[in-house]
């Protein structure tokens, strides 16, 4: 099963994918995100409802969803990843720690599939970061790692883009992680059921047609169950909180000369078995 977000007729809501378009989950359940609707019914309830469902209207058309949305557009917390994989921290000449590198990134800079990720005036350094990301669906605190995989209710494509400059103010990334419509997440969350716990998704960046990045997850330093059992020892994991894995090598401030984003450029991240999220860059006004 796919789950997704949109907006549609000015409405905002979410759903599940069937052969024949969107059945929607928000009109029968009450909500319009996907997170609340985690937290309040619960991952297999939710699974249930969808599984029984048929489509309400057409994927794409006038009668289909106008815009997507971030796929979880309400997580309570976004746990972020940084130099978990072994090219990319090379490249960032940063030392190999014992544990992961954790940052978090607010909801309202996320933007979903096909909307348009944005370049503040305030810098011309907005590089790409392809990513997968975790969403949870069964909440959990110091959960063990022969467990971790039972806690997830699916996976995505998610680009965490960063404005350089503001990310190297300090040695605390925050600011250059936050800036509004700068990560994107999407385009639909695909159920942890259909996807095995050693099943190798392989990720790939492309800017403008042209591969930027390349890795998969069998190179991750510290993988998926080991990231769910180290946050969730320090915070509570809750359903439709969302865990963003790190990125490859082949960023774009480190390479010779640095290439980032601009205005009109076409930026996708493919991940096997996930599909591929694509935006195109804008000025932020």
């Amino acid at each position: 099963m796919r789950y997704v977000s949109f907006h549609r007729h000015g409405q905002a809501g979410f759903g599940a994918l069937s052969e024949n378009g969107v059945i929607d989950l928000g009109a029968r359940l009450g909500g319009r995100d996907l997170g609340s609707a985690l937290r309040r019914y619960g991952a297999e309830d939710l699974r249930e409802i969808a599984s029984r469902g048929t489509a309400d209207f057409p994927l794409e058309g006038a009668d289909g969803i106008t815009s997507w949305r971030p796929v979880v557009a309400d997580p309570r917390q976004i746990f972020c990843v940084g130099l978990n994989y072994e090219v990319h921290r090379l490249e960032a000449n940063r030392p190999r720690t014992a544990t992961p590198t954790i940052f978090l990134r607010l909801a309202a800079s996320q933007v979903g599939h096909l909307q348009p990720l944005l370049l503040p005036p305030e810098s011309e350094q907005l590089d790409f970061e392809g990513e997968i990301a975790v969403v949870i669906g069964q909440a959990g605190r110091r959960i063990p790692v022969d467990r971790a995989w039972r806690h997830i209710f699916g996976m995505a494509c998610y680009n965490d883009g960063s404005i350089r400059d503001w990310q190297a103010h300090t040695g605390q990334w925050t600011p250059g992680k936050n800036f509004v419509g700068t990560g994107a997440f999407g385009p639909a969350l695909v159920d942890s059921h259909t996807i095995n716990e050693n099943d190798v998704l392989r990720l790939t960046t492309r800017l403008n047609g042209q591969v930027m990045q390349q890795g998969s997850t069998d190179m991750l330093i510290f993988p998926i169950p080991e990231l769910i059992a180290y946050i969730s020892t320090f915070a509570e994991l809750l359903p439709g909180d969302v865990i963003v894995t790190g990125t490859p090598g082949g960023v774009g401030f480190k390479r010779e000369p640095p290439l980032f984003m601009k205005p009109g450029d076409t930026v996708e991240i493919e991940v096997t078995g996930l599909g591929t999220l694509r935006n195109l860059v804008s000025r932020d006004q």
